[in-house]
């Protein structure tokens, strides 16, 4: 589904990301843990096309899109709900999910509303709503219904639990995990180690821009030194 190869990117001539090597296959979710500060936003960003890169392969379903702008990266079915979800607290809740699927004009978009609105009950009784009113537990969920709404292959995920009671947080990883029901790949970033492996089917650690160790999640999740250093254990 995605594979990306010797990925570099940098700020002004700070390098932020050294080499990343990483793979998603069809129906994985897939978890790239770190603290704060390792790149995983950057990465994410990378992938999407709005963080240019220095050096590197993206590899999506057998095309190389290195190249391809993040516009263009949507229509080929590479989607992200953003870190801090930047919704549109302006507008409705429905017209919020109505600019995820701005790709579409068939009659399909009302049956992937209503798939939304299956995933996130609680956003079809605030349809009408302005997103702003939304807590911030809706507002994720609101973001991540956005980007399901693009049709997409494959789902970058930025810190959904950020700031999220623990209650809110399992409902919405409880979604991530069952994303592939839908036909949908997830790659989830997370600063929450424990809940993103918990749900993942295997994982990345991220320390200062490198992939420092991978492999299954629950081997990760029993490995002393992630336990030690992302688990607190």
């Amino acid at each position: 589904m995605l594979l990306v190869e010797d990925l570099w990117s940098r700020y002004g001539r700070i390098e932020v990301l050294h080499g990343i090597n990483l793979e998603v296959k069809a129906g994985e979710v897939v978890a790239v843990v770190g603290a704060n500060g390792a790149g995983k936003t950057t990465l994410l960003r990378c992938l999407s096309g709005v963080q240019p890169m220095a050096a590197g392969t993206i590899t999506f379903r057998g095309s190389n899109i290195t190249r391809v702008p993040a516009h263009r990266r949507l229509g080929l079915g590479l989607a992200q709900s953003p870190e801090g979800r930047q919704i549109f607290t302006n507008l409705s809740v429905e017209e919020n999910l109505r600019l995820g699927a701005y790709l579409y004009k068939d009659a399909r978009v009302e049956k992937d509303m209503e798939e939304a609105f299956t995933l996130f009950p609680i956003l079809k009784t605030k349809r009408n709503l302005n997103a702003g009113d939304l807590s911030g537990g809706q507002q994720q969920m609101l973001a991540i219904g956005r980007a399901l709404m693009g049709r997409p292959h494959c789902l970058l995920l930025d810190e959904p639990s950020m700031g999220l009671a623990p209650i809110l947080v399992d409902q919405i990883l409880d979604v991530v995990k069952n994303l592939r029901s839908y036909g949908v790949t997830a790659l989830l970033v997370e600063q929450n180690a424990f809940a993103a492996l918990s749900i993942a089917d295997r994982g990345y650690v991220m320390e200062i821009g490198k992939i420092t160790m991978s492999g299954p999640a629950q081997e990760l999740i029993a490995d002393e030194r992630v336990r030690e250093a992302y688990l607190g254990i």
